[in-house]
């Protein structure tokens, strides 16, 4: 195989997708090996992805930024029994998210509360008592000083939150790129009676061994709308996963981030 000139490396690595979902991807990998993950799909054969397929995964981010802001659950393992879910709305014109979290053990509930994120860091906060309505607008009501924020950790939920706002764009990513760096074909998925080609993100150079996923896999439907995101973390035989509902929160005014000075 000819080796790649250094200028053939910098080309393959300019795209914003490349360089910030497979850095996160990797991040949150980089402790441990990989797992598996597969869903039933009506082809079973992988392969690279065709020049159709490269170009509705690149429209994905422009058409999940054009929605927002769009409605997300995410759910993460966080080891040990315990899983954590977030529902909320995330806006890519600002980079920002706010949802309601619930922590679940073998035993049940074990914590809830509001949580507000950007690309910089998170804050968690009490539901404020007799306030109803989504979360944007509970979360309205919580003074500054009432969250409690941090920097991301590597931690699945935290890896997950940081993932799913970067996940918009507002300009479609280069379809020749995302083939020539691994994206993979897994095979068609069916998720609430649509029809979606599953498909394994590009794979920074370096980053696993040659025929290795990546970590991140996508589902896109024929219009190269994302429905699903999902990561494999280290030790963790259940992914992250992302899903994505549409466009919500209309009106919506997301909290600005409580870590931000005043």
């Amino acid at each position: 195989m000819a080796r790649k000139t250094k200028t053939e490396t910098r080309r393959r690595w300019r795209s914003p997708w490349l360089r910030a979902l497979v850095a996160t991807a990797v991040c949150a990998t980089a402790a441990g090996g990989l797992v598996v993950y597969r869903t039933v799909s009506d082809e079973a054969t992988e392969r690279p992805v065709t020049t159709d397929e490269a170009a509705r995964l690149a429209l994905s981010r422009l058409n999940l930024y054009q929605a927002s802001p769009v409605g997300v659950t995410l759910t993460a393992d966080e080891g040990g029994g315990v899983g954590i879910r977030v529902e909320g709305v995330v806006d890519y014109r600002t980079h920002r998210g706010v949802g309601r979290y619930r922590t679940t053990g073998a035993s049940g509930p074990l914590d809830h509360g509001l949580v507000v994120w950007d690309t910089g860091g998170l804050g968690l906060a009490p539901e404020p008592a007799g306030v109803d309505g989504p979360a944007w607008q509970q979360a309205e009501h919580v003074p500054r000083q009432g969250w409690s924020p941090r920097s991301y950790t590597a931690d699945p939920l935290d890896s997950g939150l940081r993932l799913v706002v970067q996940l918009g764009a507002d300009r479609p990513d280069n379809p020749l790129l995302l083939a020539q760096s691994g994206a993979r074909w897994l095979g068609r998925d069916r998720i609430d009676g649509r029809s979606y080609d599953r498909v394994a993100g590009p794979r920074a150079q370096g980053s696993a061994p040659d025929g290795e996923r990546s970590p991140l896999t996508y589902w896109v439907d024929g219009d190269g709308a994302l429905r699903r995101v999902t990561m494999r973390m280290p030790g963790l035989g259940t992914p992250t996963t992302a899903d994505f509902t549409g466009r919500d929160g209309s009106g919506a005014v997301l909290p600005e981030a409580p870590w931000v000075a005043g």
